[in-house]
C-alpha cells in the first residue's frame, strides 16, 4: 500500500519561510511526475507546483511563481516544497501527489494524480 507523509507545515508570519517535505512508502516514484496542491476552506483544490520524473522540468502556479521551489530526492523517495515570502493568502492545507506515469501533460489538473498524501496545514498570520 502506497502512503505519503507530509511534514513541515505550521504557523509562520507573513514574509517568512517554510519547507514542506513529502516521503513515500510502499513504492518508489522515481519515474513519476510529482506535485503539490493546496486547498483553503471553501475553495477548490489549487495547483501549486509540479516536477518531472527527472527533476529537469518544474512547473508553478501563477500565485507562487518566484516564491516557491519544488525539488525531489529520489534516493529518499521524497519531494520538497520550499516556500519563501509567504503571504496570508498562502494559508491552506498542502497536499503532495504523484502520477502513476511519467507523463507531464495537464500537470495542473488534480484528477491526473493517482496518489495523495493526507495534507499538512500551513497558516500565514501575524
Amino acid at each position: 500500500q502506497v502512503q505519503f507523509v507530509e511534514s513541515g507545515g505550521g504557523l509562520v508570519q507573513p514574509g517568512g519561510s517554510l519547507r514542506l517535505s513529502c516521503t513515500s512508502s510502499g513504492r518508489t516514484f522515481s519515474r513519476n511526475m510529482m506535485g503539490w496542491f493546496r486547498q483553503a476552506p471553501g475553495k477548490e483544490r489549487e495547483f501549486v507546483a509540479a516536477i518531472s520524473w527527472s527533476g529537469g522540468n518544474t512547473y508553478y502556479g501563477g500565485s507562487v511563481k518566484g516564491r516557491f521551489t519544488i525539488s525531489r530526492d529520489d534516493a529518499k523517495n521524497a519531494v520538497y516544497l520550499q516556500m519563501n515570502s509567504l503571504r496570508p493568502e498562502d494559508t491552506a492545507v498542502y497536499y503532495c501527489a504523484a502520477r502513476s506515469t511519467s507523463s507531464t501533460t495537464t500537470y495542473a489538473a488534480p484528477n491526473v494524480y493517482t496518489y495523495w498524501g493526507q495534507g499538512t496545514q500551513v497558516t500565514v498570520s501575524s
